[in-house]
């Protein structure tokens, strides 16, 4: 479905949204696909339509980011991580494929009231042993295999074996290379791809991307407090999407 298809109103919602999701790309460093995606679920319930979409960003914008910055990545403990992160990712990405929408609607949007729920209560994802930390992994790769949204339970143990100063990048090149193989795999399958609305909202998702990578430092700074109010505001989304699947 080509972008001019959709009415203005729609197509306001979807520049704010992928502006949205630019910001919290390099804001945080992860979720752009978490807390972008409801939304854009909200303006069209096909996941199919707008993961390899958000795929294509995702490529754009980490490549462009690390462009000067690898020597900034933890090589060390990002090798070992993807022996366990992409053969679960892999399984997840059939089963994005194969699995009826409404049950894809339903699996995205529970996951992301869980993230909702989390931040609004300043919960910590975290473990301290290492099997927990390989499950934490491994669940994250199917569920970024399925919808793109298993960053907050990959960060969850990256976070604890990583340092600040490396975080953000070795999290922009294990997207990269997460998204590279779903792409070629939606390719393989033969999913329908969008490449004109990818392309043409790049320079939208852009403006985000800039006030995100520039405000880096006082979100991390205010980090408790701005998850607390993203938290809220998915716990509203989820809930009210969910219902509309039901009813």
């Amino acid at each position: 479905m080509p972008l001019e298809q959709f009415d203005q109103n729609q197509i306001v919602a979807i520049a704010l949204i992928f502006a949205w999701t630019g910001f919290v790309r390099t804001g945080l460093g992860f979720g752009g696909a978490a807390l972008g995606l409801p939304l854009m679920l909200f303006v069209l319930d096909q996941p199919l339509y707008w993961l390899p979409i958000i795929g294509i960003h995702l490529l754009f914008f980490s490549g462009m980011t690390l462009g000067k910055r690898l020597n900034q990545v933890d090589w060390g403990f990002l090798k070992p991580a993807l022996i366990k992160i992409l053969p679960a990712m892999l399984v997840g990405v059939f089963g994005l494929v194969s699995l009826p929408n409404t049950f894809l609607l339903i699996f995205i949007y529970s996951v992301t009231l869980f993230y909702g729920i989390t931040w609004l209560f300043n919960y910590v994802i975290k473990s301290h042993r290492g099997w927990l930390d390989n499950l934490l992994l491994i669940t994250g790769g199917y569920i970024a295999g399925t919808s793109l949204t298993g960053a907050p339970l990959i960060v969850a143990v990256f976070v604890q074996h990583i340092s600040k100063t490396q975080l953000r990048n070795t999290l922009f090149v294990l997207w990269f290379i997460l998204v590279t193989i779903k792409m070629l795999a939606f390719i393989a399958l033969g999913v329908k791809i969008e490449w004109l609305t990818a392309l043409t909202l790049i320079p939208i998702a852009a403006v985000g991307h800039v006030i995100g990578f520039k405000m880096h430092e006082s979100i991390m700074y205010n980090d408790v407090l701005f998850k607390k109010i993203t938290g809220l505001f998915l716990i509203i989304i989820c809930l009210l999407a969910l219902y509309k699947v039901f009813t």
